[in-house]
């Protein structure tokens, strides 16, 4: 009778394999591309999951979800992305995006547009030397006294967007941010169309000297024969303008 070294045993684990928090995990990690195993865990508490971040580390690992520090050359594969829902009413769905622009001096200024997603509508446009995930809060919170708050809010992975700032603030209002898929400007293709009018006939038609041009260029064109008025102070003027009333609107 042979009796087996002890070297060839193994314990066979009997504990649970997790597969429901794995599936979530992945599910997260795919609609959050640029987060890591820490703020996955976060959004894990916020839908009542009872479990800590070494579990979620494990279980992050495990599943091959770890950031790549360095993009490859070239994406041989592509997963299709689900079918958005369409925006059924006014203040159902917006949309985020940047754009930059230069002085006459060569200084580079970067704006950012919101628009709703129903109405096709310019919400508000802030124009800024430099423009912060805190300054994108801001812009929303003004938004918040005007308008009532969106369902979903369609951004990129930009820094500002995927900021721990605007998370929570998004997880405070019950907003939900909806990314697109990193290289997919199609995804968001509603804000990228009005950017492109916008900088056809705003940006490409007019030579600006201060910061605070553009915005006074698309206040005479929203109201035409009044005196300008904006916000002021180091951070630079945005805007918004009555609804139906802004020249880049239409139904």
């Amino acid at each position: 009778m042979l009796t087996p070294s002890r070297a060839s045993h193994r314990y066979k684990s009997v504990a649970d394999e997790q597969a429901a928090l794995k599936m979530r995990i992945r599910d997260l990690a795919q609609a959050r591309v640029s987060y890591g195993y820490r703020r996955l865990h976060v959004l894990l508490q916020r839908e009542g999951w009872s479990v800590n971040h070494k579990r979620v580390y494990r279980l992050y690992c495990q599943e091959g979800l770890m950031l790549r520090n360095k993009k490859p050359k070239r994406h041989v594969s592509c997963r299709r992305r689900e079918e958005r829902l369409t925006a059924t009413g006014i203040d159902d769905s917006w949309s985020m995006d940047f754009m930059s622009d230069e002085l006459f001096d060569g200084r580079r200024i970067r704006l950012l547009t919101i628009v709703d997603n129903f109405t096709r509508e310019s919400l508000a446009v802030r124009v800024a030397a430099s423009i912060r995930g805190q300054d994108v809060v801001e812009v929303l919170q003004q938004l918040k006294e005007q308008h009532r708050l969106p369902r979903t809010i369609r951004v990129d992975n930009g820094p500002e967007f995927t900021s721990k700032r605007l998370d929570q603030w998004a997880y405070m209002n019950g907003v939900e941010l909806d990314f697109s898929r990193p290289g997919k400007p199609t995804d968001n293709a509603f804000i990228e169309s009005f950017n492109g009018r916008f900088r056809q006939e705003c940006l490409n038609e007019n030579w600006f000297l201060t910061v605070t041009d553009p915005w006074r260029t698309l206040w005479k064109r929203w109201n035409p024969g009044e005196t300008t008025t904006m916000a002021s102070g180091p951070t630079a003027p945005w805007g918004t303008c009555p609804r139906g009333s802004s020249p880049y609107w239409r139904k």
